[in-house]
């Protein structure tokens, strides 16, 4: 465990970047995760953040294939959003834990 200022704030991280607590979790942090990856957020990723973090909070599995289809974004256009790894990057800039789908 890794310690990291995000936005101005001191977080836990693990050793892949993902914050250990999510409930530190800020618009301005995810802003800060993106940036690190190269991602400016728009509109449409924090639609798809706050998607993800509310199926993380009812312990949903996530699945690129269950976003795709969440009437949000498509599968399509979840790739343009967070390209090298959408559900990997959409989660760890949403404050959750990496997916055990994701490699």
């Amino acid at each position: 465990m890794a310690e990291k200022t995000l936005a101005g704030v001191s977080v836990q991280v693990n050793d892949e970047g993902y914050l250990e607590d999510m409930s530190q979790w800020t618009k301005e942090i995810a802003g800060d995760l993106a940036r690190e990856i190269g991602i400016d957020l728009t509109d449409k990723h924090f639609e798809v953040l706050e998607f993800i973090r509310e199926k993380h909070a009812n312990d949903e599995v996530l699945t690129i294939r269950k976003v795709g289809n969440s009437g949000i974004t498509t599968i399509k256009e979840l790739y343009q959003l967070f390209p090298g790894g959408p559900l990997k990057y959409s989660s760890l800039i949403a404050g959750i834990p990496k997916p055990s789908s994701c490699v």
